[in-house]
């Protein structure tokens, strides 16, 4: 199954980015080469951007408080198991704690090294890299692999509590709705939403159904359009077969 999700909020938006951008430098940072490096620390830049909003780490800590108070209401329910509740509970606890002892500007440490600032603005150049220059970034991307690794994963270190506070929110997220049946008649499908709302909507397809879904929505009506998969062709064209998807919405 390959499951495409569509956030409705510029809130949620900004989490999913986080969550790609955390498993991409992570993946790239376990490795010895020097591209997998380049990769790591470019892909940290692009963290940097993401997180620079002022009221991002703000907006975890509320949304962690508010699932730690709807998880106490809970307590002593004789059909939630108390060892996973004072699990999820220690969790977000712990990842609130974390938060709130960043201080200062998101990644500021970063901004004021100097010699990284110089590669992150040489970076946004096509080909802004090559060792003529930045010979210092050159000579350092020929060091040992494993100081290498340490580096990057010190820098990373300090985003760490955003990354655990994302993933704890997307999880509670995903979690939160239950996927429902539904076909799309040739490729078109429109669902009345009567005015609810929703934070995300997940659309799950069997792996090898060969549709794209393109989503639109508002409160009121969700609409999904499955094309083709690209090929030659200039332009996306649509199916012109019924399509079964799984449809999930979620909201916390």
């Amino acid at each position: 199954m390959i499951t495409y999700e569509y956030p409705f909020n510029e809130r949620i938006r900004t989490l999913l980015r986080l969550e790609d951008l955390f498993e991409k430098t992570a993946h790239f940072a376990q490795g010895d080469g020097q591209l997998e490096h380049h990769t790591a620390l470019v892909t940290m830049f692009e963290i940097l951007e993401v997180a620079g909003r002022a009221d991002l780490k703000m907006d975890l800590i509320q949304e962690l408080e508010r699932q730690r108070q709807t998880l106490l209401a809970y307590r002593n329910n004789p059909d939630i198991s108390e060892e996973a509740l004072s699990g999820a509970l220690y969790e977000i606890e712990q990842s609130s704690a974390a938060l709130l002892g960043m201080t200062g500007k998101i990644g500021q440490y970063m901004r004021d090294n100097d010699w990284l600032m110089g590669i992150k603005s040489r970076a946004a150049i096509p080909g802004g890299v090559c060792e003529f220059d930045l010979p210092s970034y050159h000579w350092w991307l020929h060091r040992d692999p494993e100081m290498r690794r340490e580096a990057l994963a010190g820098w990373t270190k300090p985003l760490m509590p955003l990354r655990d506070a994302a993933a704890i929110v997307l999880r509670l997220l995903r979690s939160s709705g239950r996927p429902k049946s539904y076909t799309a008649p040739n490729g078109q499908f429109q669902l009345n939403l009567g005015g609810t709302a929703a934070q995300m909507v997940r659309v799950t397809l069997d792996i090898d159904e060969p549709a794209i879904p393109e989503v639109s929505a508002n409160k009121y009506f969700l609409n999904i359009r499955f094309t083709k998969p690209p090929t030659s062709e200039l332009k996306a064209r649509g199916c012109e077969r019924d399509v079964a998807f799984d449809l999930t919405f979620c909201n916390l």
